[in-house]
């Protein structure tokens, strides 16, 4: 059974900074691409960042770029969110998720492309 349990949400001020982690079980995780998405209250959810298989290649939402970092660790099946400059604009639930496709040769931003997803983890970004 696959399981991601993401953590690391909180309240911060706007200019601070989270790691958000994102453990998962269940499959050979080394494998797999994995992707970062938010929803605001009232929003649909949306692409945040993703990374191959391997770490070697990311991809970010504009609105995310040269302040969000994602990275990943196979040895302990968990991928990372650092995410810094925290804007109250970057308020809500932060989900991780799973693409399905071993060793895919291309990031997806489209979350049905997504089978596996996580709990979430809130964050929320006071001015």
């Amino acid at each position: 059974q696959v399981q991601l349990v993401e953590s690391g949400g909180g309240l911060v001020q706007a200019g601070d900074s989270l790691r958000l982690s994102c453990a998962a079980s269940g499959l050979t995780f080394s494998m797999y691409c994995v992707g970062w998405f938010r929803q605001a209250p009232g929003k649909e959810r949306e692409f945040v960042a993703a990374i191959n298989w391997s770490g070697d290649i990311t991809d970010y939402a504009d609105s995310v770029k040269g302040r969000f970092t994602i990275s990943r660790d196979n040895a302990k099946n968990t991928v990372y969110l650092q995410t810094n400059s925290l804007k109250p604009e970057d308020t809500g639930v932060y989900y991780c998720a799973l693409d399905p496709a071993r060793r895919a040769t291309s990031l997806s931003s489209v979350s049905g492309a997504y089978k596996y997803w996580g709990q979430g983890t809130q964050v929320t970004v006071s001015s």
